[in-house]
C-alpha cells in the first residue's frame, strides 16, 4: 500500500508516517513549497537504514491545482491524508484570506486532483471541532449543527463539506475525521498546552521564574495526537463516512497546570500568573466529543489518559531542555 500524508512534517503527520510505516505502508510526506517547512518532528524518519530507506519528500502547493495533480501523478497513492492547514483557529483573523484558501478551497484542489488522476485511492480530511463554534449541546456528535466562529472554522467546514458532496456525487471514498484538541510533546509552543509544558519545565531547570497564561477555567477535550491517528487510518479501512474523534472528557487549562507542575514537584500557584492581556471571553458551551460513532463502527479509543499526556509532555519536555 502506498500513502501520501499532505502535512507530514506537523504533529499529526509525523505520528502518521510512523503508524503507516508500522503498518510496512510505503509513505511519502508532502510539505508545502513556498512556506517555511520545520522537520524537526520527522527528522528521524529521514535517515535511511537498511530497514527502512528514509521517508521521500515531496513538494507543491495547495493553491495551484497542476503542482497537486502533478504530485499524484508521481506518487500515485492508495491513500491520501489531508493534514495540512494552518493550525491555529485564533489566529485565522490575522490571515482570513490564506486560512480560507488552503483550509478551504486546497481541500477541493485536492480532491478534484484525486477525482482526475487517482478515483480509486481512499481519502482522510482533517476536520476540526471548530466547525461546531459555539454548540447548541454538549457533547457534540456527527448529526451537532455547526456554527463556526472564526475563519479557521469557517474554512474547514467548506471542506468538510466538500468532502461530503464529492462522495456523494463522485462515489470517492472521502472521509472526514472531526478531531478535537490532541495534544503531544510535538505540539507547537503557541498551543496551550505545550505552552505550560516548556514552561514548567523551564521554571523546575532554573531558565525562567514565572508562567504568563489566559482563562486557567477554559476547558478542553484534550486526547493524545498518537492516538487520533490510528482512528485517521481506521476510517480509511471502513465504509466513506465522517465521524467525531475525541476523549468525551473535559479538563480545565487549570487542572492541566496543576498536573503539569506537580510532575516536577512544584505548585502552581507559585509561578502562574494570570495576563489579561491573554484573556478571552468567557465561554459560554464546552467543546466536548461524543466519540460513541468511532468506537461502536471503528473500534477506535483513546490509549492515554488525560493525566498520562500531560506526564509524557513534561518527561519529554524536561530530557529534551535538560
Amino acid at each position: 500500500m502506498k500513502a501520501l500524508i499532505v502535512g507530514v512534517n506537523g504533529q499529526d503527520g509525523s505520528y502518521l508516517a510512523e503508524l503507516l510505516l508500522e503498518k510496512g505502508y510505503q509513505v511519502t510526506g508532502w510539505v508545502p513549497a513556498a512556506a517555511p517547512v520545520s522537520y524537526e518532528n520527522i527528522a528521524h524518519l529521514l535517515t535511511g537504514n537498511p530497514v527502512n530507506p528514509g521517508l521521500p519528500i515531496v513538494m507543491g502547493d495547495l493553491s495551484d491545482q497542476s503542482s497537486l495533480m502533478s504530485t499524484l501523478e508521481e506518487t500515485r497513492p492508495d491513500e491520501i491524508y489531508n493534514l495540512a492547514s494552518p493550525s491555529f483557529p485564533a489566529g485565522s483573523w490575522s490571515a482570513p484570506v490564506q486560512s480560507g484558501d488552503i483550509a478551504g478551497l486546497g481541500v477541493t484542489r485536492l480532491l478534484e486532483a484525486m477525482r482526475r488522476i487517482t478515483p480509486k485511492a481512499h481519502f482522510y480530511q482533517a476536520s476540526s471541532s471548530e466547525i461546531f463554534g459555539i454548540p447548541d449541546r454538549v457533547p457534540q456528535a456527527e448529526e451537532t449543527p455547526f456554527q463556526p466562529r472564526n475563519p479557521y472554522g469557517i474554512a474547514k467546514l467548506f471542506a468538510h463539506w466538500m468532502v461530503v458532496r464529492y462522495r456523494e456525487r463522485y462515489g470517492l471514498h472521502a472521509s472526514c475525521g472531526i478531531l478535537y484538541n490532541h495534544e503531544s510533546p510535538r505540539r507547537g509552543l503557541e498551543f496551550v498546552t505545550r505552552k505550560i509544558a516548556n514552561g514548567a519545565v523551564r521554571i523546575k531547570l532554573g531558565l525562567q521564574k514565572e508562567l504568563r497564561l489566559g482563562d486557567l477555567e477554559a476547558r478542553r477535550d484534550w486526547g493524545f495526537a498518537g492516538d487520533y491517528v490510528h482512528a485517521m487510518w481506521a476510517m480509511l479501512q471502513h465504509e466513506a463516512d465522517d465521524y467525531v474523534i475525541g476523549t468525551g472528557e473535559a479538563h480545565s487549562v487549570r487542572q492541566f497546570c496543576e498536573l503539569a507542575f506537580s510532575c516536577l514537584d512544584l505548585d502552581y500557584h507559585d509561578y502562574i500568573i494570570q495576563d489579561p492581556a491573554l484573556m478571552r471571553p468567557p465561554e459560554t458551551v464546552q467543546l466536548v466529543a461524543d466519540p460513541s460513532k468511532a468506537r461502536r463502527q471503528l473500534g477506535w479509543q483513546p490509549s492515554l489518559s488525560f493525566k498520562d499526556l500531560v506526564r509524557l509532555m513534561i518527561s519529554t519536555e524536561y530530557d529534551n531542555l535538560k
